[in-house]
């Protein structure tokens, strides 16, 4: 059933009515009542995420505990990003790419975006599924990771390459992805030195010098990053994005969805998901795994040392997304962002990442 539905962006909490509900509900089936709509939780970071239950006479077709999320209540989030229209970019992928993709996604309900007027995705509770939702903090056993990998391999060498897949979803790489890339390089400067501070003594004073360097460069640098092979790329693969049927990874918030080099998935998803003890021990046998199972997967002439060094250089973006995170505040829980700068700069630190970067 296609996903979009006309009149239901929500704004505000006390947008989700009881007709509001019924809209979505009817869709699935005509005769459906919906009798009362209850607000479980209100999470407010890059967006608003609210935990809903909605008493209706179908629950054997339609889900009763629903996921929705709509613009940010918090000013500094919103402005970060209504510009580059990250929640309307989720709305797209659900909409017109995701029934193709070989991972597993959440059950979407509904789904309008307008311009001028923002976003709303609606969402089948995760616990609905009994599926388990992964934290922004979790830290991966090597068998999670390993499994993680296999699937960021089979996404990867689904759409490995296939630069038709930009001409029939020009979203993924259009103009907001040209005012992130602006808009990240107009403030990485201010942002990192901020960062920076906030970030205190979780990171060595020997990354302060190549990471500012890094952001007065930064345009220069992210065109280094983007030569390899494109791909479908998740672009914020870390653990609170991730959940968990049994043993099964499924792959949460598409708002950075885009074109891109997919071992650039598995630099942020191994610095932000291990830690650095467990990372150090088995990165070059998950990097392994990610090469055989990308040539599985339909991905042609993979070079296991240049996935490698990719992989090195790539780290400096998990660094550079949680310092500039904490540096916006608000965004993600403090405990949360600082124990993933604490992992991801100790990844860059390893490789030295920076100087990768510049060589």
């Amino acid at each position: 059933m296609e996903i979009q539905c006309k009149h239901i962006l929500v704004r505000r909490p006390t947008d989700l009515s009881v007709q509001w509900a019924q809209r979505i509900v009817k869709r699935f089936e005509a005769s459906a009542k919906v009798s009362k709509v209850h607000i479980d939780s209100v999470d407010v970071g890059t967006s608003t995420r609210l935990r809903v239950k909605v008493q209706h006479n179908v629950p054997d077709i339609v889900p009763t505990r629903w996921f929705v999320k709509a613009p940010s209540l918090a000013l500094k989030s919103r402005m970060i990003t209504a510009l580059p229209r990250f929640l309307h970019k989720e709305v797209s992928f659900y909409r017109s790419l995701s029934a193709n993709v070989p991972l597993k996604l959440p059950r979407i309900l509904a789904a309008e975006s307008c311009f001028g007027r923002g976003s709303t995705l609606v969402m089948s509770d995760l616990s609905e599924h009994d599926y388990r939702p992964g934290r922004a903090a979790d830290a991966l056993t090597p068998e999670q990771a390993s499994r993680v990998i296999s699937h960021l391999a089979q996404l990867h060498g689904r759409y490995w390459d296939k630069q038709s897949l930009l001409k029939s979803h020009h979203w993924l790489n259009d103009f907001s992805h040209r005012v992130e890339n602006h808009m990240g390089s107009l403030l990485a400067v201010p942002l990192m030195k901020q960062g920076l501070l906030r970030a205190d003594r979780h990171i060595a004073a020997s990354l302060h010098k190549p990471a500012l360097r890094y952001s007065a460069n930064r345009r220069l640098f992210k065109q280094v990053l983007g030569t390899g092979t494109k791909t479908l790329v998740h672009y914020d693969c870390h653990p609170g994005n991730i959940f968990w049927d049994d043993n099964e990874p499924g792959f949460l918030d598409w708002q950075l969805v885009r074109w891109g080099e997919g071992v650039g998935d598995v630099a942020y998803f191994l610095a932000t998901a291990l830690e650095p003890e467990t990372r150090r021990a088995h990165e070059k046998s998950l990097l392994r795994q990610y090469a055989n199972d990308l040539s599985k997967a339909g991905a042609e002439q993979v070079d296991e040392q240049r996935i490698f060094r990719r992989y090195q250089a790539h780290l400096v973006y998990p660094f550079e997304a949680m310092i500039v995170t904490l540096a916006i505040g608000g965004m993600m829980h403090r405990e949360s962002n600082v124990e993933m700068i604490k992992r991801a700069a100790a990844a860059v630190e390893d490789h030295d990442s920076f100087a990768m970067l510049e060589a």
